[in-house]
């Protein structure tokens, strides 16, 4: 899945200008300050804490479920 991402992004970077991505990703930068000076203060920082949670909560489940396997496999051993 990397390797299909990253010869995206060699195909993108082969045909369009730097100067255009530089352009492009300027734009990208304003479009989310634009969007971050719309909401409340604090909620982005908010976000990102909350998905850090997200993730960590994903994290613990998946370690849980490694446990539980190596348990089982432990059992029948």
């Amino acid at each position: 899945m990397a390797d299909d991402t990253s010869q995206k992004h060699t195909a993108f970077n082969r045909h369009i200008p730097a100067k255009a991505r530089g352009h492009m990703m300027a734009a990208r930068h304003e479009m989310r300050k634009s969007w971050e000076a719309l909401l409340p203060p604090g909620f982005v920082e908010h976000r990102r804490t909350a998905r850090r949670e997200v993730l960590l909560a994903v994290r613990s489940l998946v370690d849980a479920a490694l446990e539980h396997m190596e348990s089982d496999e432990e059992t029948k051993s």
